[in-house]
């Protein structure tokens, strides 16, 4: 008796269709947030999910200024980052972060939960941050994220 052969799906380099989804972050807790865009980005809210190949899928954060924390990581949540000089070493503040830059602190949860190699760092250019409502995706026609 001859076993039936189970063929499976291996999407081919381009032949998914591109998509744009639109990822409103006002009044959402910050981790909560970047593990959503991460997921999208990295294609797993997709049924052709296959771990390593580009899903052609592009996310456009907006309201990234209103994205809200919990407890006293306002204050108390530093970001470094180091010259590569001795003495080097800088420290920030999430709040101060915010104020400056205030896409900065998204940009970092998202690429923090992306793959740290090449495929991260194609992914991270998928993504596309504004602190207001104002984005300049309107001719892509970007899909409102919902979950579920």
């Amino acid at each position: 008796m001859k076993k039936k052969q189970i063929k499976s799906f291996y999407p081919k380099k381009d032949s998914l269709p591109e998509s744009w989804v639109l990822y409103d972050a006002n009044d959402k807790v910050l981790g909560r947030a970047a593990t959503d865009i991460s997921s999208i980005v990295l294609g797993k809210n997709s049924p052709t999910y296959t771990p390593g190949v580009f899903n052609q899928q592009y996310v456009v954060v907006i309201n990234a200024e209103k994205i809200r924390v919990t407890g006293k990581k306002m204050t108390a949540k530093t970001y470094y980052s180091h010259s590569g000089y001795p003495g080097g070493l800088k420290e920030t503040k999430l709040k101060a972060m915010m104020e400056k830059k205030p896409t900065e602190a998204l940009r970092k949860a998202v690429n923090g939960m992306l793959p740290h190699n090449s495929y991260g760092r194609k992914l991270q250019t998928k993504v596309l941050y504004y602190a207001g409502e104002e984005h300049n995706q309107q001719a892509q026609k970007p899909v409102e994220y919902s979950k579920g």
